[in-house]
Parts: C-alpha cells; structure tokens; sequence
C-alpha cells in the first residue's frame, strides 16, 4: 500500500469536504455546478465522483441536481494492493479505521453539527410559522370581539353577559389549539434533537454500505468487506451495528483506483425528485440536457417529442420565468406529463401539444430554444427520419437559437456522418482518464487540479467538435456521452447561425 495517507474530510473554517456521485459523463456539470451554486473550492473529480470544498448548509446542499447521492468525506486514498494475501488485505482493510482516527471522529463531528444546525433552522422556521399563526389567530379574535361589541349596543342589555360569555370561550378555545400546537412542535423537535444526539459516541449505531470494483471485487464480494469493516470500526470505537435503522451509515467503495470513505448526508439521494410523480428520463440527465442550453428569462423553450415531460419539469424548476411547450403524439405520454405537472405545481407553467415532431404548428424561427430526448431503442426505428425530425426543428428554431439533444449513438453517426472510431470519448472500461485521477488523489498536487480537469473535459469536446460536419444551419458547440446505465449516449448542443430557408 501506498505510504500516502490520503484526503481526509477534516473540518476547517473554509467548510467541509464532500464528494458527490454522479453518472459517468456528468462530472463536468456538477463540477460547474457545485462552484456555481455553493462557491466551492479545491474542486476534483475521479470518474463517478466530484470532491469540492464548501460552507454551505443542507438546504443548499440539497438543491444540487446533477449529482446522484452526497457524502461527507472521510477518507480518500490510493487503492488496497490486491496482489497480497486474503489476510494481509483484510489488515489494510482495517488499517482505513485504525491508522487514522481522527479523520473519522472529526467527520462524525462535522456531520453532527450539519444536522443540528440543520435542525436549529427548522425549528426556526416553524416558531415563526406558528408566531405568524397565532399573530392572525389573535388578530382574528380581536376582529370578533369589536364585531360583537358593535352588536351588543345594539341589542337589549339581558344578552350582554350571554355574548361575553360567548367571546370568552371562543379566547379560551383558541388558546387550547395554541397550547396543543406549541406542544406538538416541542415534542417533535425533542424527537429531532434526541435523534442527532452522539455526543456520546459508545451510543452511537452504524451500518456499512460497501461497493467493490475491479481485482478487489473478485477477491471479496461487498459482504465481507463490510463484514471486516464493521468490525474494526466496533472494536475501536465502541460504536454498535445496526443494520436496519442505525444512526449512521459508512459507505465505501473500493476499486484498482482509489478508496474513498465517507458518509451520506441524506438517506433519500438527491436524484430523487420528490416533485416528479411519474419518472421518465433520468432526473440528472435532464437538468444536464437544460443547463447546457443556456435558458434565459422570457425564452420560449420547446420539448417537440415530451415524453413524461421530464426534461421540461427541470427547467421549470430551476428557470421558472420561461415559456415551455411540450408535445407529444402519445395520449399517454401526455396524460403522464399532465400528471407530473399537477404533482409539481407547474400547470401553469408548461403548455402541452399533442402534435407530431415533423409538423409542429409552430411559425418559423419562432423558438428560442429546443431541448429534447430522440427516442431510441428496440420500440423505436427512427433509422433516417432523425434527419427529418432535425429538419423540423430547424425550421422553428429562430437564428442564434440553440438545440440540445439527447442522441443515441446510431442516430449521432447519421447526424455527424462520423465513424465510430472517430468519437474521441472513452468507453466503459477505459482508464485512460488515470494522470488526472492520480492529480486529483495526491494531496500534495491539489493546486490546479481543477483547471486540469477543465482543461481536460474542453480538449476532448474541441477535438470531436473538429471532427463534426455541420447539418443545414446548425453548427455543433458541445458534445459530451453520457451514461444512461445500460446504455451509453451523446448530449449534443448546436446553434442556429443563419436562416435555414425551408
């Protein structure tokens, strides 16, 4: 093993350590993203993952949208040497907890304090909420009482004490829903408090998520690797295994690259969308696809072939002052959509058009932007109608306006007329991105890391730009493959320059 300890997650004044993962082919936009959206710093990515630096609370954090699960970093280091023995890997296993300590208790602490600060401005929030509640309960009480001191001038003075008698019940009633209000918010922010508790680390209960990859995959299976994980972190701190409802989770990954340790910050992972009822296309991929389209205020943005409108309901989340249209030839891909859209709140936001892609009743050069996921697959033989779908779309498209696509590769290479040895991206098992992820593991090579990687990413997208022929009025900007699990395929950006004529 190598004598490098590694990075740890240690907590200093300029924030915490974390690392997201992401779908392969997505690390440069959650890159941009988390410098973006949280001010990151010492910004790194190894394939899968993006490590950064921030000060941001969990309510930012949760608004991240390109990643898949966050963690707090434990630890990250080179890989377990595989060649040696079942024993002395399983020592070096251990040796993750034991050779260094700190790094996992100033991690607990950090996360700890993530939670309870998290917990302090929920309760926040809801003393306000109910302050405000009982503010216009008080107010509406006051309203009563001068309405009813009005009506008893006017009636005979036999009815007063009835009346008052009245109004001091209906102040005594309210008073008991305020108490029992007051009491509820106490009694679940007890259960909150009590919950995040591990000032006393021997109560502390944990469970180990492990994933393995690569020659260490075939040497254990994730089982034993936690097994022996969860052992040594027992006998050196105290802590309990728990594995259906423990307090906290350890998740590792183990692969011929790296080891990284950390913690998850939320049990529900990021790319779960809690306002998309019915999922379609993958949440992260969308979020890519709309970013990369450079969205602006009062646009009017296009999805011609919706699907469940997945792409659309992203923008309109994050850009919400836009103008969206939907359309789709299937009934009930558009019934599926309209769904999505109340569970959002978004009705009003998106129109919806049951139309087909190569006759939009659009006028030309009207749109500013189209965003949109080509089918592909066994149900879907598009074969040279990509061309005409395209054609369509360019129409409508006014000049300088912008096309992101979501292309297979089959459909990239008709579009491109580039073979397949010519894609400068690299496949599945590829490793040829190796210099940056040593870059980005080496603690002492961490100035400039970022720039490598970004510099590395626009090498590789200006050498496929190169090598792309343009189709009729749109010119290429930016390609990136990207993975959809069991498939690969190409995010594609181009720019209308001139009118098309058509």
């Amino acid at each position: 093993m190598s004598e490098t300890r590694g990075e740890t997650g240690s907590g200093t004044e300029a924030g915490a350590r974390f690392f997201c993962t992401a779908g392969r082919g997505l690390e440069p936009f959650l890159m941009r993203e988390v410098q973006a959206r949280l001010a990151a710093t010492e910004v790194e990515y190894i394939s899968g993952k993006v490590f950064f630096t921030t000060c941001s609370d969990l309510n930012m954090l949760k608004k991240l949208k390109s990643a898949e699960r966050l963690f707090l970093l434990i630890k990250k280091q080179f890989p377990l040497i595989s060649s040696v023995s079942k024993g002395k890997l399983f020592n070096e296993m251990q040796r993750l907890i034991n050779e260094d300590p700190g790094s996992w208790l100033n991690a607990i602490s950090i996360w700890k304090n993530l939670l309870e600060l998290d917990a302090k401005k929920e309760k926040l929030s809801q003393r306000d909420d109910n302050q405000l509640k009982r503010k216009v309960g008080e107010n509406e009480i006051i309203i009563a009482k001068k309405l009813k001191i009005e009506q008893m001038q006017k009636i005979e003075e036999n009815r007063d004490c009835q009346l008052e008698k009245q109004i001091e019940e209906e102040t005594l009633e309210q008073r008991g829903v305020t108490t029992k209000s007051k009491n509820f918010q106490e009694e679940f922010q007890n259960d909150i408090e009590k919950a995040i508790d591990t000032h006393n680390q021997k109560d502390l209960t944990f469970r180990v998520s492990c994933r393995c990859s690569g020659t260490i995959r075939r040497a254990f299976t994730a089982q034993e690797v936690g097994k022996v994980i969860g052992i040594a972190i027992m006998k050196h701190f105290g802590w309990k295994a728990d594995l259906r409802n423990p307090k906290l989770e350890i998740f590792i990954h183990l692969n011929d690259v790296y080891s990284v340790v950390g913690i998850p910050v939320f049990r529900v992972p990021l790319a779960s969308r809690a306002y998309i009822k019915t999922a379609g296309l993958r949440s992260t991929i969308a979020w890519a696809m709309a970013s990369l389209a450079d969205i602006k205020a009062g646009a009017f943005v296009l999805d011609p072939m919706c699907g469940l409108g997945t792409i659309l309901l992203e923008a309109a989340k994050e850009w919400p002052d836009v103008y969206y249209v939907g359309a789709d030839v299937s009934n009930s891909q558009l019934l599926g959509t309209w769904d999505n859209l109340k569970a959002a709140g978004l009705e009003d936001k998106i129109e919806l058009l049951k139309v087909s892609v190569i006759e939009l009743p659009l006028p030309s050069e009207s749109v500013d932007i189209i965003i949109s996921d080509i089918p592909f697959g066994k149900k879907f033989k598009l074969g040279k109608d990509i061309k005409s779908i395209l054609q369509e779309m360019e129409r409508v498209l006014h000049v300088g306006g912008t096309i992101v696509l979501l292309l297979s590769e089959d459909h990239h290479r008709r579009l491109t007329d580039c073979k397949e040895s010519s894609i400068p991206f690299n496949s599945k098992d590829s490793h040829t991105d190796e210099p940056e992820i040593k870059k980005c593991l080496n603690p002492e090579e961490k100035t400039g890391a970022s720039k490598t990687v970004s510099t590395s990413f626009e090498a590789r997208n200006h050498e496929f730009l190169d090598r792309m022929s343009p189709f009729g009025s749109l010119l290429p900007v930016e390609c990136y493959k990207v993975s959809l699990g069991k498939t690969d395929a190409f995010m594609c950006k181009y720019k209308k320059s001139h009118s098309s004529g058509l």
